[in-house]
């Protein structure tokens, strides 16, 4: 009888530590999208999936260092990372049609599919709302998203600041850009892949924004009007609400505030 009982919990603790250690699992791989670019992606944790989408010359591993993904993953949700083409591990094509037509986030559309994630929530960030609104129009299966750092200003395809940059990487010459310049450098960033990611940036249209059913949780720093002004975007989305906290472009996704506020939507 005894025996038995030492069996029962050796079983047991055998299988609890294999249920802790699947939660904790780093799956990391590649997907090969509709044009067979390379994209690279990770999930952590088990629960209800939420796609994390990054900025501007950044990468998935940018979420590892801000609160959220934490946040995220100690109350039960299952994060996806990835990069998105022309950054970080994944492909980086220099050719401006590699970029056309809402490819960045028809990848993203492809590998939730790939994932066999059928209904997801997501999350953007600066460059990544702007990705995000285009994963909006096209997927019905994201379900609740979040568009931080991000105001109206880029529904308008001849935005100044995307066109401003887009010459600049194309001609150092340009003056006003030289600290961009210095640190897409001193990161061994590629100008001609940023370029292409800038001249085919996708313009959600306000039309589109006004059809969209998904529920949309729009957040920004109290002193971020880099991309316009998140009350103005919020306008034009239906069932959406606007959040302003703490911070600037570049310190808001840091703060605890951030992640507090994207959680308690998420939640709901």
């Amino acid at each position: 009888m005894k025996k038995n009982w030492l069996v029962q919990l050796f079983i047991y603790l055998f299988l609890l530590i294999r249920v802790s250690s699947f939660a904790q699992e780093n799956i990391s791989g590649y997907f090969s999208s509709f044009d067979r670019t390379k994209i690279y992606y990770e999930i952590l944790g088990n629960g209800k999936p939420v796609l994390l989408i990054h900025g501007f010359t950044g990468t998935s591993s940018d979420w590892k260092n801000k609160p959220l993904a934490d946040s995220l993953l100690a109350n039960g949700f299952k994060i996806i990372l990835v990069d998105l083409r022309g950054n970080g591990l994944s492909d980086k094509p220099a050719i401006p049609g590699a970029y056309a037509n809402n490819a960045e986030a028809k990848d993203l559309v492809g590998l939730m599919i790939f994932l066999g994630i059928k209904k997801y929530d997501a999350v953007g960030y600066s460059r990544g709302s702007i990705i995000l609104a285009s994963l909006l129009v096209l997927d019905k299966n994201c379900k609740r998203a979040v568009i931080g750092g991000m105001g109206a200003d880029f529904t308008n395809p001849l935005w100044p600041r995307r066109i401003g940059f887009y010459n600049a990487l194309m001609n150092d010459t340009i003056k006003g850009y030289e600290g961009f310049r210095k640190y897409i450098s001193g990161k061994g960033l590629d100008p001609m892949v940023l370029a292409c990611q800038q001249k085919e940036q996708p313009s959600t249209s306000k039309e589109q924004l006004a059809r969209l059913k998904q529920q949309v949780l729009i957040i920004c720093g109290n002193q971020d009007t880099d991309n316009g002004k998140g009350s103005e975007l919020q306008l034009l989305i239906p069932n959406s609400k606007f959040v302003e906290i703490t911070g600037n472009h570049n310190s808001s996704a840091y703060t605890p505030e951030f992640a507090e506020k994207i959680l308690s939507f998420l939640r709901r």
